[in-house]
């Protein structure tokens, strides 16, 4: 196949896409330091704990990341409000860009688990059509941490199970919440 003459577009160059602009900030709270992503419309894409998968991973391939705490104003104030114990609720989009359709089907389910209540990995199960199992695995790959209550899942006996951010910070987040006592 010929090279492209001037003027013309490649086939390939034809069907690449844009890259997204990404922009990110970071949060000190109680349980560390808080990087997080918003989309160019403010939607979060990660919200993640140091040692957890990094931004670029989970703001997918095609992002270009900026550090840009002025794009980031309602996600940093929200956070911050959350763990100074004023807001118990978050109206921030969410706009994950990466996971499975099943995957999302969960984190969508998880958005619904109120603040000072938890759901067991079997309730979370029924309320998808899945099974536990396959539940808990999307639960560990929640991109959006806190904002997308996967903290708020434990054992069907009310053991803390699996947190991609650590057993410690699933016990902080649900005593801030008033979920456990200590």
């Amino acid at each position: 196949m010929p090279a492209p003459t001037a003027g013309q577009a490649s086939r390939s160059d034809a069907t690449r896409t844009m890259p997204a602009s990404i922009y990110t900030d970071t949060l000190p709270t109680p349980v560390g330091e808080l990087a997080f992503a918003v989309d160019e419309g403010g939607a979060l894409v990660a919200v993640v704990y140091p040692g957890q998968e990094t931004l670029a991973a989970l703001a997918g391939h095609d992002a270009v990341l900026h550090r840009a705490p002025d794009r980031t104003v309602a996600a940093r104030t929200q956070l911050a409000d959350y763990f100074a114990g004023t807001r118990h609720t978050f109206d921030l989009a969410v706009a994950p860009r990466v996971g499975t359709p099943f995957q999302r089907r969960v984190w969508e389910a998880l958005a619904r688990i109120p603040t000072g209540t938890t759901w067991s990995y079997a309730r979370l199960a029924a309320e998808v059509g899945s099974v536990a199992r396959a539940v808990g695995s999307a639960n560990g790959a929640n991109p959006i941490s806190i904002i997308v209550p996967c903290h708020r899942v434990i054992g069907a006996d009310g053991s803390l199970t699996g947190y991609a951010g650590g057993l410690e910070r699933k016990r902080w987040l649900l005593i801030h919440e008033g979920v456990l006592l200590s």
